[in-house]
């Protein structure tokens, strides 16, 4: 029989509560993860790292896994709104999810796709709240620690600034790098001025120029991945799904030379 594994530590409290509601959806519809990819139009390695708690979904995935559990998905989605914003913060100051933690699924299950108690959820294990509480504490006394220091630093610095060594020479701040879409048509295929790739393979969390030329040459076809920042998250996952089913394509949320050669045509 299988079971839930246990969420990635330091998540946030509102996506716990939204995975875990997640997890009860997908149990209700007595989908595998297989089964599960099949009605929904997202691939099982994306619904791997949703149940996971290692990426959020799109909303339409939200809506779709609700479909297939005949529920309503209001409230799911109020969850899931709620669960974007803390999702943001965790990754600015959460601590990074360790190799052992990325690479496990983030369910073992049967063909029924069960918990092994018959239950929907982890979350109601003795001192699971109390658990939540402290970490939620610590999470707020350190970056309250953190954002003190930087102000107390910052305030010696400006009075006194031979003090910090920095009187005479301007520190280093790290800017994000600008990318912008300038669309030409070469040997008929179309490039935004980014990369020049047809072959680089591009999946959820990576980062840099090719990501940034997928996210033009995705707005070109009239397909909105949220901006053009070069980070493959799930606005753009859900972009290149929508992509790959216009072009007929085999639809799993990652880019390679298919998607590169239908997107560049």
């Amino acid at each position: 029989m299988g079971r839930w594994k246990a969420l990635p530590s330091g998540l946030d409290p509102t996506v716990v509560e939204f995975v875990a509601q997640l997890r009860r959806f997908k149990d209700a519809s007595g989908l595998n993860l297989r089964e599960l990819a099949a009605r929904t139009g997202y691939s099982a390695s994306s619904w791997n790292r949703y149940l996971g708690g290692r990426s959020l979904p799109p909303r339409e995935a939200v809506e779709a896994l609700a479909a297939t559990a005949g529920a309503d998905p209001t409230r799911l989605l109020a969850r899931h709104e709620t669960a974007q914003g803390a999702w943001g913060f965790e990754q600015a100051v959460g601590e990074p999810v360790s190799a052992e933690e990325d690479s496990a699924p983030g369910v073992q299950e049967t063909a029924g796709g069960r918990h092994a108690d018959g239950g929907f959820s982890v979350f109601g294990r003795l001192g699971a709240a109390p658990l939540k509480s402290r970490l939620r504490l610590l999470l707020t006394v350190g970056v309250s620690a953190a954002v003190g220091a930087a102000i107390t630093l910052l305030a010696v610095e400006l009075e006194h600034p031979q003090l910090s060594g920095t009187a005479t020479r301007p520190a280093a701040v790290a800017r994000p790098v600008p990318y912008t879409c300038d669309y030409v048509r070469k040997s008929g295929l179309w490039y935004a001025g980014n990369s020049t790739t047809r072959k680089d393979h591009l999946e959820v969390d990576m980062s840099g120029p090719e990501v940034a030329e997928l996210q033009c040459l995705l707005q070109r076809a009239g397909i909105s991945p949220g901006g053009v920042d070069g980070n493959f998250g799930p606005l753009t996952e859900s972009a290149v799904i929508k992509a790959q089913k216009t072009y007929r394509l085999g639809i799993d949320g990652q880019v390679g030379p298919q998607t590169w050669t239908a997107l560049r045509r």
